[in-house]
């Protein structure tokens, strides 16, 4: 399947702006390592994924490690409920997801490159491998990529459909054929990641930004959003809203706007960053997308009026239990303790102070969990019961 045959037409001020397939790559090899480090550092780009992480630190680091052997992983593993951007972007600009790749690894010193595809996006696997083919063919995979001695290829491989595996060090386990349960840090991807060797995991949004970086410069591109979070944020947005999908917009933006622009105007919530992010009431709508305020892997799922908060979150903590991998006692525990409390008051058979002791034990999950999951599993439980205790109490009140 050919790319422009199912790719939509899509206007943007950054991701969604026009750009030439391997433009940024044949500018990567003729300004060299120093100057692409210099312009991603000079973007202020941070990892799209969630976390924010500095991309140009995580690929100084990576290509300062010194090993034989180096390796760029592009993380496609979407499975935070109700995120679909980086289908989006596989799908309609693999232009930008692959020179994105291709750029930083050659930044970092690699030679192959890793797609970790969700496993419900194996519909897409002929389609992306069409599409390497053809850059191979072209001259910007295989050996001495645009006549310039640089050798890098990328392959595919599919996971298994664990949400644990978007952490990093569990995609990395999965990689090399283990159970996909976190690792201990230190040491880092960057120092000892795939195989041993040093590696970089990127974000598809992150690697897609890099192309449009390298050609309009990183001044360009801080220049869009806030200071202290530059650049666009492609949003999946669905839920009570009339005009769902994929959108892109600018760091800083407030929910008040997203919530216009999506013909929503009888949302009584927000969830952003999925199951895993913190539900946002109408009483604070005017708070902005950005990391200094309310930062987000994209995920943003909209409650209109009508939906009971209590089995919205009942839904989440049924997620997170079915999803642990049981590693360490916080998460594993942890998370049935919350959705026991959640059934609890589902029953009308609780006290506010056995509440109260739940809560406790969420901010400690956030603490003690050895990874993103047991850390970020009790967000939606703190604040559905903080921001909504009034409509809960009600309904059972009413029962």
């Amino acid at each position: 399947m050919e790319a422009n045959s199912i790719k939509q037409k899509r206007t943007g001020i950054v991701l969604f702006s026009e750009y030439k397939r391997g433009e940024g790559i044949s500018k990567a090899l003729e300004i060299g390592r120093e100057n692409i480090l210099f312009e991603v550092r000079s973007s202020k780009l941070k990892g799209r994924g969630g976390a924010g992480f500095p991309t140009s630190t995580k690929w100084m680091l990576t290509a300062a490690s010194k090993a034989d052997e180096k390796f760029i992983i592009c993380n496609a593993d979407e499975g935070e409920p109700g995120t679909f951007k980086d289908r989006v972007l596989l799908m309609e600009y693999p232009e930008l997801v692959f020179d994105g790749m291709v750029i930083g690894g050659f930044t970092i010193g690699a030679k192959v490159g890793i797609v970790y595809l969700r496993g419900e996006y194996e519909y897409m696997l002929s389609f992306l491998e069409d599409y390497l083919e053809k850059m191979r063919k072209d001259n910007l995979l295989g050996k001495n990529i645009v006549g310039k001695n640089f050798d890098f290829d990328i392959e595919i491989r599919l996971g298994a459909g664990a949400y644990v595996c978007g952490e990093e060090t569990a995609l990395i386990e999965s990689l090399e054929g283990h159970r996909g349960e976190s690792r201990n840090r230190p040491p880092y991807p960057v120092n000892r990641g795939f195989n041993g060797c040093p590696t970089s995991v990127n974000n598809v949004e992150t690697l897609a930004s890099v192309p449009h970086i390298l050609i309009k410069g990183g001044d360009w591109y801080a220049k869009v959003g806030t200071d202290k979070s530059a650049g666009s944020k492609l949003f999946s947005i669905s839920g009570d809203c009339k005009k769902p999908g994929v959108y892109e917009l600018p760091w800083g933006t407030k929910i008040s706007e997203m919530l216009k622009l999506v013909d929503a105007p009888s949302a009584k919530a927000v969830q952003v960053g999925g199951a895993s992010g913190i539900c946002v009431p109408e009483s604070q709508f005017d708070r902005t997308f950005a990391y200094e305020d309310i930062a987000t892997g994209g995920s943003i799922m909209i409650f209109g009026k009508n939906r009971d908060m209590l089995k919205v979150l009942k839904n989440f903590m049924e997620f997170f239990v079915e999803e642990s991998c049981g590693q360490c006692t916080p998460c594993r525990i942890g998370n049935v303790k919350l959705l026991e409390g959640v059934e609890m008051i589902e029953k009308g058979e609780f006290t506010f102070d056995y509440i109260n002791k739940l809560k406790d034990l969420g901010k400690s999950m956030q603490i003690a969990s050895k990874c993103g999951l047991g850390q970020s599993s009790p967000n939606p439980f703190i604040s559905i019961l903080d921001n909504f205790k009034d409509e809960i109490l009600n309904k059972i009140e009413a029962k």
